[in-house]
């Protein structure tokens, strides 16, 4: 399985193709020599093969595209041989083709920003990031902000002059992509239990509460649940929407960011924010009630199921201002029935 890279990749993957595949299909048919023609170092026949096996064109995937990534993994492992050994062209068609095809492809395009890997990305592994992150916190809380946290980065940054940069990149497409995402996952959580341990002073430390082998007491639950009713009503429109959208309708940040009028970019930076400033407001609002910050942290713990409420009615209330202008962002402002006619 591959080794999760602690940091975003630094593998930089070659921008859109003018050639579409069809083009580059029909080159394959008229060249006067297949056997010869090559793209990225890899014959022309076998990269048409293996972009064919991968169904890149479902990730919006060129051929040479495709060959340049399949070119670049065969030269940084040396085709799975020793570093001395110099591979033939034999050894190297093997390795391509012992490769997890599909999911290099889709790791590729999601590098690249293509739409459609990203729609396809989000309906195979969204969910199934967040169940692995909710394991390897433990917690609901941690586990969706850890999935969310990773989810923004591996959607990646666009410099001026070096182009799309995300983690996906360094993907090889030696282990599965599940495998590969877990193992990102577990990583970047080590780091912040790291960076967090560094910088917490000792005598902030609480110490952590005892795993509950029981369902919370019902005085508990109603505590928790007026929290989070009173929390959530306090909110802005636009920040009702966000959840509502998000995390209800299972939106993608390109959905909502087509609502809004903004850059994605802007639509993930803002979920991540307001997650994070409606868990402290709920914790504070828990301790304010009588609850030790020990107490209040067990019970964001608790399992969702175990509390009588309904979100989406709570999401369509809010009596703010809609939609405040924030972080400098120039786009257009939303009315609150616009916002909420999508949760």
């Amino acid at each position: 399985m591959d080794a999760a890279s602690p940091q975003p990749g630094h593998l930089v993957l070659p921008l859109t193709a003018g050639q579409s595949a069809a083009r580059v299909q029909e080159a394959v048919l008229e060249a006067p020599d297949p056997s010869t023609a090559r793209l990225s170092g890899i014959p022309q026949p076998l990269a048409n093969d293996l972009w064919l096996a991968a169904e890149a064109g479902l990730c919006d995937l060129t051929v040479e595209e495709f060959s340049e990534v399949l070119a670049g993994i065969a030269v940084r492992f040396n085709s799975g041989l020793p570093p001395a050994v110099a591979p033939g062209a034999a050894e190297t068609a093997s390795f391509l083709r012992g490769l997890r095809l599909a999911d290099l492809a889709l790791a590729a395009g999601c590098a690249l920003g293509r739409e459609r890997a990203w729609e396809r990305f989000v309906e195979v592994y969204r969910a199934a990031l967040t169940q692995a992150a909710i394991a390897i916190t433990g917690s609901a809380t941690l586990g969706q902000d850890l999935a969310d946290s990773l989810y923004a980065e591996l959607y990646g940054l666009r410099g001026d002059k070096e182009g799309r940069r995300s983690p996906l990149a360094s993907y090889s497409g030696r282990g599965s992509l599940l495998g590969w995402l877990r193992a990102t996952l577990a990583q970047r959580h080590v780091d912040h239990h790291r960076r967090t341990r560094r910088e917490t002073p000792l005598d902030a430390v609480d110490a952590p509460a005892p795993q509950q082998a029981t369902a919370p007491p019902p005085a508990q639950l109603a505590h928790l649940t007026h929290a989070v009713a009173c929390t959530l009503q306090a909110l802005a429109t636009e920040d009702c929407f966000l959840l509502s959208a998000y995390f209800l309708d299972r939106q993608t940040l390109l959905q909502i960011a087509r609502t809004l009028h903004v850059h994605e970019a802007t639509v993930s930076r803002r979920i991540k924010r307001l997650t994070a400033d409606v868990r402290k407001l709920l914790l504070e609002r828990l301790q304010s009630g009588g609850l030790s910050k020990r107490a209040a942290e067990e019970a964001l713990g608790t399992d969702p199921r175990d509390l009588e409420i309904n979100l989406r009615p709570l999401l369509q209330s809010s009596q703010n201002p809609p939609f405040p202008d924030r972080d400098g962002d120039k786009e257009h402002k939303r009315t609150g029935p616009a916002g909420a006619g999508r949760s």
